[in-house]
């Protein structure tokens, strides 16, 4: 049950051809990019992987492909976000059968559960798998926050070891730090927050912007792990724009957008998502080529 839980870890699109059905060939060719740039782990059907609309077969197919292009050089989670704890045990059942090497699990979905209704939720699934667990702690976006209180109740599930902590309070994290030491690791959740969580002692980053740009989000996670912290804040400064198209309701049309200006990805989303357009697309492509206008030459960060 050793994991990890530091660095890079992208929350990957999901990759449509125009009859709407998975393009692997494309998603495989993102899943090795970011293998290239020396990503930490694989995080698959979170929000940006347009998990809601995916059926069971493909998160499966999904899984298998991802498995192929990492050959066990890094973990691949599975993302679990169901509306039962029956289904959310059963995915993670499915998940690691199908070779996953941790999950990310959200509090369940559309109901909106009490802290003893959610303690006991996550419970039970992490009492069904051997799979190691980060939590993801997203009230802002799931109106559910998991509080310490809750994961000192958690915690007696030896499987249960991270946190994608998301609360956007970046004071959260000395809390978290100061009441379980080492005992649950932190993965910071939100972009345009990332580097702040990782100077206050955040173990690593489940990114966003990283589908479209992964050398320069690991080069910023590496170059302030050595303690080269200008040399990191400026890369991240000029990041800033892109990664805010990260908090956005549209955050899968803005990467997949981003995507398509790096070569890495295609636009095609899953109804009821539509492409960008108007104003609101021009606004996004505006940031983005803009931003590679002035893309920065980054330092050989694999070498640290």
């Amino acid at each position: 049950m050793k994991f990890n839980w530091e660095g890079v870890m992208p929350a990957v699109t999901t990759k449509f051809t125009k009859d709407d059905k998975l393009d692997l060939k494309m998603f495989q060719t993102n899943i090795k990019a970011q293998v290239d740039a020396g990503v930490h782990g694989i995080v698959l059907g979170g929000t940006l992987g347009e998990a809601s609309t995916l059926l069971e077969s493909e998160k499966r197919q999904l899984t298998k492909s991802t498995l192929e292009v990492v050959e066990g050089k890094i973990p691949v989670l599975m993302n679990i976000a169901e509306q039962s704890t029956k289904g959310a045990i059963y995915a993670a059942q499915q998940a690691q059968q199908d070779g996953a090497s941790g999950l990310m699990i959200l509090p369940p979905m559309r109901y909106k559960s009490g802290d003893r209704e959610t303690v006991t939720y996550f419970k039970e699934v992490a009492k069904n798998t051997d799979l190691p667990i980060m939590i993801y702690n997203n009230p802002v976006d799931y109106k559910i926050e998991v509080t310490l209180d809750m994961f000192d109740e958690m915690l007696e599930c030896k499987n249960i070891q991270a946190v994608k902590e998301s609360t956007r309070d970046t004071t959260n994290i000395t809390r978290i730090i100061n009441k379980f030491g080492t005992r649950l690791k932190i993965m910071t959740g939100v972009d345009t927050i990332a580097l702040e969580s990782l100077l206050m002692g955040a173990d690593g980053w489940v990114a966003g912007l990283v589908c479209a740009f992964p050398a320069e989000t690991v080069a910023i996670y590496e170059l302030q792990k050595a303690g080269r912290i200008k040399e990191a804040i400026e890369i991240y400064r000029w990041f800033l724009p892109l990664l805010e198209l990260d908090i956005n309701p549209k955050l899968v049309q803005n990467i997949k957008l981003a995507e398509v200006y790096t070569n890495i990805g295609t636009e095609n989303v899953r109804a009821p998502r539509l492409p960008l357009f108007g104003d609101e697309r021009k606004n996004v492509i505006q940031i983005i080529e803009s931003s590679l206008k002035t893309r920065p030459t980054l330092p050989a960060y694999k070498n640290l």
